[in-house]
């Protein structure tokens, strides 16, 4: 099947890379493995030799039409639909209990479109109860930003946000020749596993999220600047600050998540008042 540019395919031809990944997810005797993008199918193949079942979300119709002739609908179903409107939490329900193993949350593995990936990555954190870990392939850059630490140039906003449901390793990455057609980038494959933390730390999700896009709202500016332009008053910014032990010139980038949190509940605290609690 020729790749479709205008819909980010990439299709794997590196049969070693084919076999790391599909031990990367771990042992799948047992369970149902969800597959973004399975494209031409060479990673399906591996996926279905191990797990009870997988389940490819395709959407492009051509390649679903193909992938059906290729693998028993037994071991492989293949839903040809946009992944980010597929029910994570519907597919979970209806084959954790023919499973052979007790009930248990899906797996999941994506080469994802560069063009789509942060979409995607959402879309796996709001359905974090439904699964278990996923093995997923993105542009080495996203990768890199995915998996930072505290003080590193590439920590900020995207790291803050995938950590937050869960450890994100990278595992090992890919050159443009290994694809076909291949990319202008090197692809990383990282590992994700599923373990929010706002319960841990006392946060709220609806919330805490909206209150780290505004801390890393201008990456050079200091955290007490990125407040006030959220609409913090001076006052208020520096009294949080003061309470969560945070230096007041200090970026948001140079924060642990922990951090972050304590600042977070500093804000909710009676002493931040006026314009903030409006944000929060």
């Amino acid at each position: 099947m020729p790749a479709k540019p205008k819909l980010g395919q990439n299709f794997l031809n590196d049969a070693q890379a084919v076999q790391r990944i599909a031990t990367s997810l771990g042992d799948l005797s047992g369970r149902a493995v969800i597959e973004i993008g399975p494209g031409a199918g060479a990673i399906t193949s591996a996926l279905a030799a191990r797990a009870a079942h997988v389940l490819a979300v395709e959407l492009d119709h051509d390649l679903a039409a193909h992938l059906r002739t290729q693998f028993p609908p037994a071991r492989v179903t293949v839903i040809n639909q946009d992944v980010l409107n597929f029910n994570f939490a519907s597919a979970l329900a209806e084959f954790a209990p023919a499973l052979s193993a007790a009930v248990q949350r899906l797996l999941v593995f994506g080469n994802l479109p560069y063009g789509i990936t942060s979409q995607i990555l959402l879309k796996l954190a709001a359905s974090h109860a439904s699964l278990d870990r996923a093995v997923l392939m993105v542009q080495r850059e996203v990768a890199d930003r995915i998996t930072a630490t505290p003080g590193s140039r590439d920590y900020g906003l995207l790291s803050v946000t995938v950590q937050m449901y869960g450890p994100a390793e990278k595992l090992f990455t890919l050159p443009p020749e290994s694809f076909t057609p291949p990319p202008d980038v090197y692809s990383t494959v990282f590992r994700w596993r599923f373990a929010p933390r706002f319960a841990e730390l006392g946060l709220e999700e609806a919330t805490f999220l909206p209150f780290v896009r505004k801390a890393f709202a201008q990456k050079r500016k200091t955290l007490a600047n990125n407040l006030r332009a959220a609409g913090f008053s001076p006052a208020a910014a520096a009294a949080a600050l003061a309470q969560a032990a945070i230096d007041p010139q200090a970026r948001a980038e140079a924060l642990p998540i922990e951090a972050l949190a304590a600042l977070w509940h500093s804000l909710q605290s009676p002493c931040p008042v006026g314009p903030a609690a409006s944000l929060l």
